[in-house]
């Protein structure tokens, strides 16, 4: 209303400033042409004085009715969340690329010749096949999505996987989980079921956390303003209605679950291929992804290879040794495995440099079909590597990439040959069917 009066006078002063005037006519033109702003002014009739206490007392209206609350639904609160994930992502891929063309990055190579096209992972809660720079923002989402089905799991993932922070993490779970005890000890008792939200433990503890208020929400509850003794405006409360004794027990099941929470993490797709027999086994082409180096790392690439045949001929302890391999191994982030398999066929699949050797071996069963039979895989240089060792695939050097060799257990084909058994078949039927042949 107080912009439709404002707009209402611009309107008038604007009329009131005559005919419209050009740029080429001489000034005496003008002069003779257009009617003063002095005399348009004399002719313009002031409002009536009934028309005056009309506008002010709407002015006054306007000014005096309360603002409209905001809502904050989960709808809501999930598209304005999507929005800013989405700004995050788009400025996050913009700095990549920029850094790869600032050749920060290990060299793009052409991606028909790459071994694998990238790294890639897998979003548990929707199964979605998502980029490094894509996990964030679509795992986000799928927990947001998950309030429709269930709050209290949905605000429990919440609390683990937006907050980095594990110690804060760990703090709140257990404010909130004493809050339910009380409750569950005491249910007659009013002041166990009310949260001051301006409460200095409260603030700093447990408001800080994403996820916490939901949670206490999904839990039963709700915000209540309430008049406090010697201050003039109201105060926020979280309050929670009177509860039975089953609504009790399913709190001390809610509070279970939380107590049990665990962020959740893009699973790393293993990406896993099978290929015929080739010459090209141990031909590797990968891309950045694979890669931790930095512009400055390259460069002393080159350097390091010059000084190779001098650092050989030095008389090295084992722990410097040591130190230069670990140096080495944190050059890489993923590493690529394939398996030579007995008929000749090659199984791959990615891997965190970090992964221990009983992934490798896991990975292996699960793509045999008689993958319950004890079997071996060779590294090279001849060696024999052990499920049940804890070191790493980077301490193992398989990094960024290695061949290694499959055989079965030598003692239990031999029993398999003299029951006049025959070998076991190797490949599932669903790699077999995609089966390629390497570039």
């Amino acid at each position: 209303m107080k912009k439709f009066f404002d707009d209402i006078k611009k309107d008038i002063k604007f009329k009131s400033a005559g005919p419209g005037k050009k740029l080429t006519e001489e000034s005496r033109t003008k002069c003779e042409g257009a009617p003063s702003s002095t005399s348009a002014k004399q002719t313009r009739h002031a409002p009536t004085e009934g028309a005056q206490r009309a506008g002010a007392a709407a002015l006054a209206r306007i000014e005096q009715h309360p603002r409209p609350k905001v809502h904050t639904s989960q709808d809501h609160i999930r598209n304005q969340v999507k929005r800013e994930l989405e700004a995050e992502s788009a400025a996050l891929a913009g700095k990549e690329k920029a850094a790869t063309a600032e050749g920060s990055k290990v060299p793009m190579k052409d991606p028909i010749c790459l071994s694998v096209s990238g790294v890639y992972f897998t979003c548990p809660l929707t199964g979605a096949t998502l980029t490094k720079s894509e996990r964030e923002v679509h795992i986000k989402e799928a927990i947001l999505m998950r309030f429709e089905e269930d709050a209290v799991e949905a605000s429990v993932m919440m609390i683990y996987t937006f907050n980095k922070d594990k110690d804060k993490v760990k703090a709140a779970v257990d404010i909130i989980s004493k809050y339910v005890e009380n409750i569950c000890k005491c249910p007659e008792e009013e002041k166990y079921r009310k949260i001051k939200l301006s409460n200095k433990v409260f603030q700093e503890k447990v408001r800080s956390v994403e996820g916490s208020r939901e949670f206490l929400q999904a839990l039963g509850f709700i915000s209540i303003t309430f008049p406090v003794e010697g201050q003039e405006e109201e105060e926020e409360f979280l309050v929670l209605p009177e509860q039975s004794p089953d609504a009790l027990e399913l709190m001390k099941e809610r509070r279970d679950r939380l107590q049990r929470g665990e962020p959740v993490r893009a699973q790393l797709d293993r990406q896993t291929q099978a290929f015929r027999p080739s010459p090209n086994a141990q031909r590797f082409e990968l891309p950045p992804e694979f890669y931790n180096l930095t512009s400055e790392e390259l460069k002393k690439e080159q350097q390091q290879r010059s000084d190779l045949v001098e650092k050989n001929a030095m008389l090295r302890t084992k722990a410097m040794r040591e130190k230069e391999e670990q140096r080495e191994r944190r050059k890489y982030n993923y590493t690529l495995l394939r398996i030579r398999l007995p008929d000749g066929n090659l199984l791959q699949g990615t891997f965190y440099a970090w992964d221990r050797m009983s992934v490798l071996f896991e990975f292996v069963r699960d793509s045999l079909v008689d993958g319950w039979q004890p079997f071996e895989l060779i590294a090279p240089g001849g060696q024999k590597l052990q499920e049940a060792e804890e070191a790493a695939l980077a301490e193992r050097n398989l990094v960024p990439a290695a061949l290694l060799t499959f055989a079965w257990d030598p003692a239990v084909q031999a029993d398999i040959a003299a029951a006049g058994g025959k070998s076991p078949t190797l490949l599932k039927p669903e790699l077999l069917e995609t089966i390629n042949t390497l570039n």
